[in-house]
Formats: C-alpha cells, sequence, structure tokens
C-alpha cells in the first residue's frame, strides 16, 4: 500500500505562484507514473501534470503548459509542481496520484492510489 500526503495549497492572487508537494510513504516503487489531477466544484477530476518516475519525463496539460512544472525527488519519495502565473481557473482541490502501470497519462482511472487533495484558491 501507497500513501501519499499533499502539501502547499493556500489563497494567492492572480498571478502568483504555489508550490505543491507529495509525500509518498509505504510500498513505494521505483519505476511507474505519479501525477497531479484537479476538481473544481461541480467539475470532473482533470489531469494537470504527470512524471515517469524512473526517466523523469514529463507531461502536462495543455492549460498549464509553460506555466506549472512537475518535477520528482527520488531520494525522498516526493513530487513537486511549481505553479506560477496562476489563473483564477486554477482554483480547484489538487490531488496527488500514483500509478504502478499506466498506458493514458491523463486517465485518472489507471492511476491506483490517490492523496486527500489541498485547496488552490485563486483569487481575481
Amino acid at each position: 500500500q501507497v500513501q501519499l500526503v499533499e502539501s502547499g495549497g493556500g489563497l494567492v492572487q492572480a498571478g502568483g505562484s504555489l508550490r505543491l508537494s507529495c509525500a509518498a510513504s509505504g510500498r513505494t516503487f521505483s519505476s511507474g507514473t505519479m501525477g497531479w489531477f484537479r476538481q473544481a466544484p461541480g467539475k470532473g477530476r482533470e489531469f494537470v501534470a504527470a512524471i515517469r518516475w524512473s526517466s523523469g519525463v514529463s507531461y502536462y496539460a495543455d492549460s498549464v503548459k509553460g506555466r506549472f512544472t512537475i518535477s520528482r525527488d527520488n531520494a525522498k519519495n516526493a513530487m513537486y509542481m511549481q505553479m506560477n502565473s496562476l489563473k483564477p481557473e486554477d482554483t480547484a482541490v489538487y490531488y496527488c496520484a500514483a500509478a504502478r502501470i499506466i498506458v493514458v497519462i491523463a486517465n485518472p482511472r489507471e492511476y491506483d492510489y490517490w492523496g486527500q487533495g489541498t485547496q488552490v484558491t485563486v483569487s481575481s
């Protein structure tokens, strides 16, 4: 079993920055994929970014490309997402997720483990 705990959410003005962290514990793995999803009120869970744990190859949704940067620290079993130039439409609960084997990066159903989420609110 893998436990994921997010931190770093908060309230920020439009144009500001936040850095999210995801700490993994339990039966962590040396391969697989970790990702960030978000869910705004009344909407479905949306893919934001993902990273291959072993290679570090990253993927982004078009809506955040150029503004968000995903990274990981293998030694600390941690994943991060630096969010810059935040917009009010980025407001959502952000979830960390992990998958051992994945085909479609952006499909939340392919992820095995989820954190509890952290709220990000961007005011205009």
